[in-house]
């Protein structure tokens, strides 16, 4: 309890996937996210091909809920899908966060994952990659498109070399033309970072991007965990705010 009302809980919304490795890796960052925060309640549902739903949690629930989506950027889940959870289940506790993605924490997890998968120029060691290409799963909202460039552009400066943007579906470059591109400028290492959850679908195809090396999904990492109870901390003071900014009005 806070002030006397119950802390809300913390719903991640999870795109979904039928891959038995990609929902063990959404309940491991959930691990995560409970270790960092003691006492939180935190469950885990799936908007699409796995269970339970954003529906089914939030009928077995009592109090307020923060949604989390566990989105890498603005699209029709964000905007469309989450939106009609929320109006199908009315309650004025029910709050939606923004998206993970773009954000310094993401690019920080990227270069992480980059760095396990294969060589990263440091000065010590082998060289790295000159070029990168962020492999998103691409949408048809441009709202998307432009978060995806957005994040390049962090991960380019977090990794001090040009990082160009390739979509898996709905959008183009692909991945494998973004790295020809980038090789026919004259980048000769160029290694493709999946700029995804969990391994799945879009996660295979990557794989066939032809990089030099190919990093694996952000998944459980220590940053996006941090990155999930951001958004929920800033959906959870939202309120707060608004009562303190209407209150300063008033005075």
């Amino acid at each position: 309890m806070r002030g006397g009302r119950a802390a809300p809980t913390l719903l991640a919304v999870a795109h979904g996937t039928r891959d038995r490795a990609g929902i063990a890796t959404y309940r491991a960052l959930l691990d995560l996210v409970r270790a960092r925060r003691p006492g939180l309640r935190a469950e885990l549902s799936f908007l699409d091909l796995a269970l339970p739903t954003p529906a089914q949690v939030l009928a077995a629930s009592r109090g307020p809920v923060v949604l989390v989506p566990l989105l890498l950027n603005t699209g029709y889940h964000v905007t469309v899908d989450l939106p009609a959870v929320r109006a199908a289940v009315p309650r004025p506790d029910i709050r939606q966060a923004a998206p993970l993605g773009p954000d310094p924490l993401l690019a920080d997890a990227l270069a992480d994952r980059l760095a396990e998968a294969g060589p990263i120029a440091d000065g010590r060691g082998p060289a790295g990659p000159d070029a990168v290409v962020l492999a998103a799963a691409g949408s048809t909202d441009p709202a998307a498109g432009a978060d995806t460039e957005v994040m390049a552009g962090l991960l380019g400066r977090r990794l001090g070399c040009p990082v160009a943007a390739g979509y898996l579906c709905a959008d183009a470059p692909s991945p494998a033309e973004a790295v020809r591109a980038l090789r026919a400028s004259g980048h000769r290492r160029v290694a493709v970072a999946r700029h995804l959850m969990a391994p799945g679908h879009f996660a295979r195809r990557a794989q066939e991007a032809g990089g030099c090396f190919v990093s694996a999904p952000l998944g459980a990492h220590p940053g996006v965990a941090r990155l999930v109870l951001k958004r929920f901390d800033e959906a959870s003071a939202e309120p707060v705010r608004r009562t303190a900014e209407a209150a300063t009005r008033t005075a």
